[in-house]
């Protein structure tokens, strides 16, 4: 259940420090030249010569967490390989940030095509009772063991997730395609439809420029669907310098729906949370200059170091069902912080403001502002709408990470396809009716915020 090993190595060591553990006979030292179908611990010399003692004590212990009941994680999807957890300690303190990475070899047979193997620790500070993480540990793949390189020192072991098939795989790509369509003829319905309601309001200013931001907006959304279409029909065939720009293409467009959901929100602060004083010269114009420039600039410098070429997408058993003109796997840090991290912010910037938009919207009709029934659930109705407009489609992809979570990449994938028809239900329903009466709409809720607080003042 529990077996432990310790040691003590000098500080003076001159190679790296090789130990050897199995689920049955625990841990115990390897030599350079031993080969084993056990796993294998390799301890950088740095980490004993960065230490001021002479001699450093190591401890090494090898856990059944079944028998033991321990490293037990809630809502846990993985299975732990062979219920085994490896736990490291090299003197007194915590030692983290290494700059040359613990090696941890777990030995296993070949590998069910279902699962994919993943190196994790336990981190105590994450949920209320501690989990699996993956942070600071690289996995390496292999037929007969998995390599863990881990910058750090704690309780690690190998995580069989679940993988994505060959089937599920090809699935979701036919419902990323066929979505994609969806989105592409309700974007064209949606721009028709309000370039006849900016005809028609042309000389409420307020109104002209909502409806300029949403036609950026599904716009963006247009050339987002449809460079999508044709990446995934050429990137297999294409030469590395048009996949690059293909590639460059794609980033541009997914960049340009994150700031046009930005600006959104942006402009919604101006319009019903700072509702005096915001007037600015060509407006809309400055915002069609951020909303297309700023991702034109993130993915220039991208570019410039080499971050777009062809990108595949696989299967457990290393299949290639797709190619991608995309960010290579070398620049995933290009992804994090100019996708994950960029549309992070953005997300949650917009549902801040959501939030003050719906509290004031509840104050007017708490006021007798807006009256009647109907005109109450259309409030709630625009704020739902409101809520799709400011980026809630995106906001699973969140979840979708690592190949446990087939059903949330589903989810996400038909969800996000469908923003745009739930923008122009929400424009030819609710926002902008067609009869003259716009009592519950927005436009209205802030025309008479705008006259309660002069009223107040």
């Amino acid at each position: 259940m529990l077996k432990v090993l310790l040691l003590n190595v000098s500080r003076a060591v001159t190679r790296d420090v090789l130990i050897s553990f199995s689920p049955v006979e625990g841990p115990r030292v390897l030599n350079m030249t031993e080969e084993g179908k056990a796993g294998k611990i390799q301890l950088p010399r740095a980490i004993f010569q960065s230490l001021s003692s002479q001699t450093v004590r190591v401890v090494v212990t090898v856990l059944n967490i079944r028998k033991l009941g321990m490293f037990e994680e809630v809502n846990q999807t993985g299975q732990v390989l062979d219920d085994t957890v490896v736990g490291i300690k090299v003197g007194e303190m915590s030692i983290s940030g290494l700059q040359d990475p613990l090696q941890l070899t777990f030995a296993h047979g070949q590998l069910s095509h279902a699962v994919t193997p993943q190196c994790v620790f336990w981190d105590p500070s994450k949920g209320q009772a501690g989990g699996w993480s993956s942070s600071g540990c690289v996995t390496q793949p292999g037929d007969k063991g998995t390599v863990c390189s881990c910058d750090h020192l704690t309780f690690f072991t190998l995580l069989l997730n679940p993988a994505l098939d060959g089937a599920t795989a090809q699935t979701l790509m036919a419902v990323a395609t066929a979505g994609c369509g969806v989105a592409i003829a309700f974007s064209i319905f949606t721009i028709t439809f309000c370039i006849f309601l900016r005809c028609r309001f042309r000389f409420e200013e307020t109104l002209r420029i909502n409806l300029g931001l949403h036609v950026n907006l599904v716009g963006s959304l247009l050339l987002l669907n449809l460079i999508f279409l044709l990446n995934s029909r050429l990137a297999g065939g294409t030469q590395p310098v048009t996949c690059k720009v293909l590639g460059g293409v794609t980033h541009y467009c997914l960049l340009c729906c994150f700031t046009w959901m930005a600006l959104e929100g942006c402009h919604l602060y101006l319009l019903f949370v700072k509702v005096l004083g915001t007037y600015i010269h060509h407006y809309l114009a400055k915002l069609c200059l951020v909303g297309w420039g700023f991702p034109a600039l993130v993915v220039g410098v991208a570019g410039v170091i080499g971050s777009y070429g062809e990108y595949n997408i696989r299967t457990a058993d290393h299949q290639v069902i797709a190619h991608l003109c995309w960010i290579t796997s070398k620049h995933l840090l290009v992804h994090y912080i100019t996708n994950c991290g960029y549309f992070g912010l953005i997300f949650l910037f917009n549902m801040s403001v959501f939030g003050v938009v719906t509290q004031k919207s509840c104050r007017l009709q708490g006021t007798g502002v807006v009256q009647g029934d109907r005109k109450a659930w259309k409030v709630a109705l625009v704020a739902l709408g409101l809520f799709c407009l400011l980026g809630a489609t995106w906001a699973p992809a969140f979840f979708t990470h690592g190949t446990s979570s087939a059903p949330m990449v589903y989810f996400f994938t038909i969800l996000n396809s469908l923003q745009g028809i739930f923008i122009f239900i929400w424009l030819v329903v609710l926002y902008y009716p067609k009869t003259k009466e716009t009592t519950g709409s927005l436009s209205h809720i802030i025309r008479l915020d705008k006259t309660t607080t002069v009223s107040q003042d």
